[in-house]
């Protein structure tokens, strides 16, 4: 995002789970107790929520919308029905499915983070194998197979956003 020049945010999900070794508290996510989640959820302050995978993750609206009437592209990162709620809210938003090439290569990338036991692996392919049948409801998707080549695309793709924006206005 710094090398592209461009207006960009990302947007920092809220949720329920527990950090992971290295994450921070308001960089990574929010980290929330269920509590606090469940009154922010009947306050209207999400854009978005789901459950998944026994937490609830959410888009607080107070990172999307500032931004946005400034004129600032903001990036989600929200699975399947997060992307849909937001679609339905936001016609306009522009989708992009990031994803393995195959099931194998994203089973490999779960057992090596060391962070889920076997239970929680199988649960996340079965969740993973769910959301490919939706990659057609997207504008884009992008294979993440070779980090440099995947941020090429996803800046192709933002890059040429940008431009359509400068050209209308």
């Amino acid at each position: 995002m710094a090398e592209s020049g461009l207006r960009l945010h990302v947007s920092v999900s809220a949720t329920t789970r527990p950090p992971r070794q290295g994450e921070v508290d308001g960089k990574d996510y929010y980290f929330w107790s269920r509590e606090r989640f469940d009154e922010e959820k009947k306050s209207g302050a999400f854009l978005e929520w789901a459950e998944v995978y026994g937490r609830a993750y959410g888009t607080l609206r107070r990172e999307v919308e500032p931004y946005r009437r400034q004129g600032i592209g903001v990036i989600l990162d929200i699975d399947v029905n997060g992307a849909r709620q937001v679609r339905r809210l936001c016609p306009e938003v522009v989708s992009i499915f990031l994803r393995a090439s195959c099931m194998e290569a994203y089973e490999e990338r779960l057992r090596q983070r060391g962070t889920e036991n076997e239970e929680t692996i199988q649960r996340r392919l079965a969740g993973g194998l769910r959301e490919l049948a939706h990659v057609a409801e997207y504008d884009h998707q992008v294979v993440n197979d070779d980090l440099d080549s995947a941020v090429a695309r996803l800046r192709d793709i933002i890059g040429v956003l940008f431009q359509g924006r400068e050209n209308a206005g």
